[in-house]
């Protein structure tokens, strides 16, 4: 039988097919239309939420959308992971976290998601370098010092741990490595104990993100020896770099990115990018993140891939070379 489609036919059947592609760029091009959720896996009152949540109150400003902070926490970030892997890929559930935990936990544990395949880069949004500090009451002025007396006989100095398998760990034994150094931790319950540990001279040293020692260092509280910036930082320009001092390869941030579940629409993607960049480039905003000593640092979509691939593989190797287990 042979059946025989006219002109107005074939216009109505192609209509009809292209109907769901039309409305899924209507969709895109309205978006957001609603409220979005952005998932914070860190406990509130942390510098990643507040970071979050000064971000989603320009964002709202911006978009007259809602964007709402949802922290989900707990095993090392990989749960508020999870909830993002597992979203639908439509713009509603965005992921706000440390890259730390993105490019390190996989490689210390087993994750709920697939590491490589789960989230899109929307792009890196903020930079918080870390500073290696030492009690006031420390004999050591300088980095030098401080290496010399570590590798001295007999030395019983110790460092604060403010979680294993957390990015200041990692960045403190990536530190011990180069430095050539072998020093024992103290193990504490997050970063605010570990910092009190340090002022009560139970260890002799802590590289903690700038934001949780900065208002310490300025009180003459503790010493700063050292920034891991690449060049010396707005927040605290009178200390000294680790490039300075004899590691020119010694670069760590804590980086503060934001993704969403992999398939969501490129168009969405491209247009958080660029509310983000113009929400972190506000100059309220940059004001508010530098009280926390937070510099902002919005890349573009293209650059997320060559930026994870190489932290990825820079921690993998610490981890591996450094025989980091979590306990």
């Amino acid at each position: 039988m042979t059946v025989t489609i006219t002109r107005r036919g074939f216009a109505a059947f192609a209509t009809l097919a292209a109907a769901p592609s039309l409305a899924l760029a209507q969709a895109n091009s309205d978006w957001p239309s609603r409220a979005v959720t952005l998932v914070v896996p860190w406990a509130a009152g942390g510098s990643t939420d507040a970071v979050a949540r000064i971000l989603a109150n320009r964002l709202t400003q911006d978009t007259g959308r809602g964007f709402v902070v949802d922290n989900r926490t707990g095993a090392n970030g990989t749960i508020g992971f999870g909830t993002v892997a597992r979203a639908r890929p439509d713009g509603y559930t965005m992921l706000v976290s440390t890259v730390s935990t993105y490019a390190m936990a996989p490689h210390l544990m087993q994750v709920p998601y697939d590491n490589e395949r789960a989230f899109v880069g929307i792009g890196l949004i903020a930079a918080m370098p870390m500073i290696l500090v030492v009690p006031k009451a420390s004999p050591y002025q300088t980095l030098a010092q401080f290496i010399a007396a570590a590798k001295s006989s007999g030395s019983r100095m110790v460092y604060a741990n403010s979680g294993t398998g957390s990015s200041t760990h990692l960045a403190t034994e990536l530190f011990l490595q180069s430095a050539g150094i072998e020093m024992p931790d103290v193990g504490y319950r997050g970063g605010a104990p570990a910092v009190q540990g340090v002022l009560a001279n139970e260890a002799q040293m802590i590289m903690q993100a700038a934001s949780g020692v900065i208002p310490l260092i300025q009180s003459g509280d503790l010493r700063a020896l050292a920034i891991s910036s690449r060049d010396r930082s707005p927040v605290a320009p009178e200390v000294p770099t680790f490039r300075e001092q004899g590691f020119p390869e010694y670069e760590v941030y804590e980086h503060i990115a934001v993704q969403a579940p992999a398939g969501t629409p490129e168009a969405i993607v491209r247009r958080m990018n660029a509310l983000t960049k113009a929400a972190m480039e506000n100059p309220d905003t940059v004001q508010r993140l530098a009280a926390l000593a937070v510099v902002p640092t919005v890349g573009s979509v293209e650059d997320w891939g060559p930026y994870f691939t190489a932290e990825n593989a820079k921690w993998r190797e610490v981890i591996r070379s450094r025989n980091i287990r979590l306990q």
